[in-house]
């Protein structure tokens, strides 16, 4: 089976990392919505999806052996594997959240800049990482989807993305 080029694919994923964060600014800045935690780790998994596409894209290994070539594409398919699994596991943990029952959820966390000039580097994760009843709530919808939902769908389709330039037999 023939599959598309690598190049014009990572092109389309790069793109679509844009629009996707350029929505969740729009949604913060225009709409008012503030991200929780595990919002903005989402968004950091983004960022580095869209950076490794960029890479993919701009790095072009065609002069060099075959044998490179393809140690090249994997590492780009690894290296986008990375932060969309960790970006559907957060995602993920959010869904759940969305899912509990609001008064089993701690209300809220300090501020960002209180953790990190008050609480060591580890608590501080901890803290990030259990979620709140911020970030349970639903605050927006598209389609039925709760932002944590769509991100999580996004997530997922990137992994298959990256695992199929992961297993692709040609460049």
């Amino acid at each position: 089976m023939s599959l598309p080029a690598s190049r014009p694919l990572y092109l389309v994923v790069f793109l679509a990392c844009l629009v996707i964060l350029g929505s969740a600014y729009y949604m913060e800045l225009v709409i008012g919505l503030q991200p929780c935690p595990l919002c903005w780790i989402q968004r950091i998994c983004f960022i580095l999806v869209g950076l490794v596409c960029l890479a993919a894209l701009l790095h072009n290994p065609q002069p060099k052996p075959p044998r490179t070539r393809a140690l090249a594409a994997r590492g780009y398919a690894i290296g986008l594997l990375i932060p969309t699994l960790f970006g559907a596991t957060i995602a993920g943990r959010q869904v759940w959240l969305q899912r509990q029952p609001p008064d089993s959820l701690p209300s809220c966390l300090p501020s960002m800049d209180y953790m990190r000039d008050v609480l060591p580097f580890r608590d501080m994760l901890q803290l990030i990482f259990s979620g709140t009843a911020d970030c349970a709530a639903v605050t927006w919808t598209f389609l039925g989807l709760s932002i944590a939902e769509g991100s999580l769908l996004l997530f997922i389709a990137l992994t298959l993305f990256g695992l199929t330039q992961l297993l692709r037999s040609e460049d």
